[in-house]
């Protein structure tokens, strides 16, 4: 059986016989012409034995580089890479720091594709409440854990092919009953069908699109998310929250009929993620529906608050309305500690760059969102420093430009990392 299990190593296609043949030629070159090369007493023979050393040697270095590259082409997604820059980037990211990242939405995957340039130790912590679209279809008909956002943060990860990150995204779009499901969304339901596990299905789905990093549901119930307005009035359901255009006084999780454990309790792996950060950033993202509804679980944000990484809040760049309306920089924070502790943050990023584009403030305006109301004093009276950066990206969206807040906080930590040294 063994014998057999060596033999397939000649079978045609592997693409390994030819290089260990030429390693193997190169080593009979080697040989040879050191044998003649300390043998010959000719200047003229002995630098051809030096040019037949060479030889061998080279034909060596590149099949021992060829069998690498075979096998690396079959277990790394990389494609028409060199082999040095494959090594170099793997070993380069692997040195980065510890990173958590807290949010959902679209936020959270944006800051994501930035900060997987600079490290492999990136976790993703993603709130689980969402409930509409395609999510709160299948959340209703099959009564599990809410994948869009995390979906979402799975494809800004991925190291695979585009078309697997596309394959992903692709949402159905002819009349069928499958029309507005997102493919992702189908996938991870069927594996959490299948394995009886959302975050066994999580894994499995970040294992196909080989991730740099991991992505954890922030809580392993099945919840949704409840806000209290100031007029006491509640609204359960993350969907419906901004629907009713009034000012939220608070947030919480409950948990839905079905889930067994009424307690509500943080994925493991995020707390233990929490413990090792280097750099935890939240945000940005929806304040009350994608960041909140993972800060309010009570053993998250305790985790937070005793961590002695370097905190980062990344402020929105708009309002959004239903939730943030006539909010400024100090209000989102304020609303932070409000639902959490004090602890939470140490630094806040304010983008310091006005929109100037008149046709997209136009089409946010229609949607009753407008610049977040930049008081940096006030931020900083309340006792958090301030980094104030152009972060903005105006191409169809006002967002953040993930390049450019990636840069912002990797620039921030590095330079507070150096001043903890001295």
């Amino acid at each position: 059986m063994k014998l057999l299990k060596k033999i397939k190593w000649f079978y045609p296609g592997i693409r390994v016989k030819r290089w260990i043949s030429l390693g193997v030629v190169g080593i009979a070159l080697t040989i040879i012409g050191t044998v003649r090369f300390t043998a010959n007493t000719d200047d003229y023979l002995r630098w051809l034995d030096f040019l037949i050393i060479l030889s061998g040697v080279y034909l060596i270095i590149s099949g021992v580089r060829s069998v690498v590259r075979s096998f690396i082409s079959i277990f790394l997604p990389y494609e028409n890479s060199e082999l040095v820059d494959i090594v170099y980037k793997q070993r380069y990211l692997q040195r980065g720091p510890k990173i958590v990242a807290i949010g959902g939405g679209h936020g959270l995957s944006s800051l994501l594709m930035g900060l997987k340039e600079y490290t492999t130790n990136l976790i993703a912590i993603v709130t689980v409440a969402d409930s509409g679209g395609s999510t709160g279809r299948l959340r209703d008909e099959f009564d599990v854990q809410a994948p869009g956002d995390l979906r979402n943060c799975i494809v800004a990860l991925a190291d695979a092919s585009p078309l697997m990150g596309d394959l992903f995204q692709y949402r159905f779009k002819k009349d069928s009953e499958l029309k507005g499901h997102n493919f992702g969304n189908l996938f991870i339901t069927a594996m959490t069908q299948l394995t009886g596990d959302f975050k066994k299905a999580i894994e499995e789905s970040s294992r196909i699109l080989a991730i740099r990093g991991k992505v954890f549901p922030s809580t392993i119930n099945n919840v949704n998310l409840v806000a209290k307005y100031k007029d006491g009035s509640y609204v359960e359901g993350e969907a419906m929250i901004p629907e009713k255009g009034m000012p939220i006084d608070r947030v919480y999780l409950k948990v839905k009929p079905s889930e067994k454990n009424k307690k509500i309790q943080a994925t493991p792996e995020t707390i233990e993620a929490i413990k090792k950060a280097e750099l935890i950033v939240i945000g940005p993202g929806s304040l009350y529906t994608s960041i909140l509804p993972n800060l309010v679980i009570d053993e998250i944000s305790e985790a937070i608050a005793k961590s002695k990484a370097l905190k980062i809040y990344v402020c929105n760049v708009m309002t959004q309305h239903g939730e943030t309306d006539n909010y400024s920089t100090s209000d989102h924070v304020k609303t932070l500690i409000k639902h959490t502790n004090p602890k939470i943050i140490d630094y806040c990023i304010i983008n310091d760059t006005k929109p100037w584009q008149r046709e997209l403030l136009e089409k946010y305006s229609k949607e009753k969102a407008y610049p977040t109301k930049v008081d940096t004093d006030e931020v900083r009276r309340m006792g958090y420093k301030v980094l104030e950066k152009n972060i903005i990206s105006e191409s169809n969206f006002l967002r953040h430009d993930h390049k450019k807040l990636a840069r912002a906080i990797m620039n921030l930590y590095r330079r507070e990392a150096a001043r903890k040294e001295f």
